[in-house]
């Protein structure tokens, strides 16, 4: 059975209970489609991984040893672009058990990393819009180790693996996620 949007939509929503993490996959899908764009890859293949990259981490608990590892097995039943479920197993080096080395993995990694980023930027805004959210200010808050101290930098800084500097890689980011700021509470 192919694996539509629709489909995966249904099925994040079947395993990922977590109204902050769906929105974080939502906002990584954006960013992920809008990287397609920008470096001439398929859109649709970019923002269905930035969509199920997180399929696995309630199921996984979000162990850092086997998140990612545990997507193919939940979508077993559908016909899924194998380079789609490489750069999801990717995006956790710790699962994989081997470095990124592909563009799409790259991209995958920084993108959804800086959502995290972007998403706790805008929290600190007193109107907590996105819309008000810069650029500059989300690299400078790259810089400030204790700010979402979660937020692993070096995934973010793989963006200038695929040819995106950092303050491009920013805006891109935050013009992504704006079209649809109201579904991921932005």
């Amino acid at each position: 059975m192919l694996l539509t949007h629709e489909k995966a939509l249904e099925l994040l929503h079947h395993y990922v209970k977590n109204e902050k993490m769906i929105f974080h996959c939502l906002a990584s899908e954006a960013v992920m489609r809008r990287l397609a764009q920008r470096l001439g890859e398929d859109e649709g293949k970019w923002g269905l991984a930035g969509l199920l990259h997180d399929l696995d981490v309630e199921t996984t608990h979000a162990e850092p040893t086997v998140h990612g590892t545990q997507t193919e097995l939940l979508l077993k039943e559908y016909e899924i672009d194998p380079d789609i479920l490489d750069a999801i197993r990717m995006h956790n080096e710790v699962s994989a058990g081997k470095e990124r080395s592909t563009k799409f993995q790259h991209a995958l990694a920084a993108g959804e990393t800086i959502t995290g980023l972007i998403f706790a930027t805008t929290y600190v805004y007193p109107e907590r819009k996105l819309a008000n959210v810069k650029p500059k200010s989300v690299v400078k808050r790259m810089k400030e180790k204790m700010f979402a101290a979660s937020v692993k930098r070096e995934n973010i800084m793989e963006c200038e693996k695929i040819g995106i500097p950092i303050e491009e890689f920013a805006a891109l980011s935050i013009q992504a996620m704006l079209p649809i700021a109201d579904k991921i509470g932005l």
